[in-house]
């Protein structure tokens, strides 16, 4: 194992990213070498959900050699010299942990709350409802009549691979995919992998797959939600200027 910090000026590093229950979980992850493991395992929490004190990190070189334990929480993650193009596995020690048995991947296996359409109908308040009164208050999207043209001139600057800013809540992603999504609704989508799990899903929704990403990280938007451009990935743990 190597006991000494990487180069200065050589202060931060991209890692992939792996998970031992979530086997869809792949993310390339940027780490400060200055970071302690325990802020790097913190990172992680948010991303994957597995707590701090039942994660075990394993690091691989590029070729798929186990190179150590990251074990010791106090030392700075530059300690055991990881490099760019390595991959962080995450080992949840947990039996217990929201991550165990598949419950982040397999929506099959979460009990459905199911209510009969006359109890429905019954409710003062609900998203039938709420779709009539829109639908007579907007001649446009009366009947979900919408143009299947709807919102592609919001797509002209937008593309794959760019960073955006989504509103509201001004949370960050990369745009993953532009264009229709008919079985969402008539006109144009823009699929978006968050840099955090605010998601509903990996980019599968209603059984088609419109992109890839880590679950509970995926949303599909109209595009006047989306802004484009200089967007880097927050982190949480940078000190705030004094």
């Amino acid at each position: 194992m190597a006991s000494r910090l990487q180069l200065p000026g050589d202060d931060s590093v991209t890692l992939r990213v792996t998970h031992s229950n979530i086997k869809r979980f792949s993310a390339d992850v940027r780490f400060s070498l200055e970071m302690t493991v325990e802020s790097v395992k913190e990172k992680l929490w948010k991303k994957c959900g597995t707590a701090v004190e039942s994660m075990l990190l394993e690091l691989y070189d590029d070729t798929g050699s186990k190179v150590c334990d990251v074990s010791d929480v106090m030392k700075p993650f530059g300690f055991y010299s990881p490099q760019e193009g390595y991959r962080l596995h995450i080992i949840d020690l947990d039996p217990s942990s929201v991550t165990s048995g598949g419950w982040l991947e397999d929506t099959s296996l979460v009990e459905k709350y199911t209510i009969s359409e006359e109890a429905y109908n019954k409710l003062d308040n609900n998203v039938r409802k709420f779709k009539e009164k829109m639908a007579s208050q907007n001649p446009q999207t009366k009947g979900n009549k919408l143009p299947e043209n709807y919102m592609e001139d919001l797509c002209a600057n937008i593309k794959v691979g760019d960073r955006c800013e989504v509103e509201p809540g001004e949370k960050r992603g990369i745009i993953k995919f532009v264009g229709r999504a008919e079985d969402l609704g008539p006109g144009f989508w823009v699929g978006i992998q968050y840099d955090e799990p605010l998601g509903k899903h990996d980019g599968m929704v209603k059984g088609k797959r419109y992109f890839d990403c880590p679950p509970q990280h995926g949303a599909m938007l109209r595009p006047d939600k989306v802004k484009v451009g200089d967007y880097p990935e927050r982190d949480p743990f940078e000190e705030e200027e004094i």
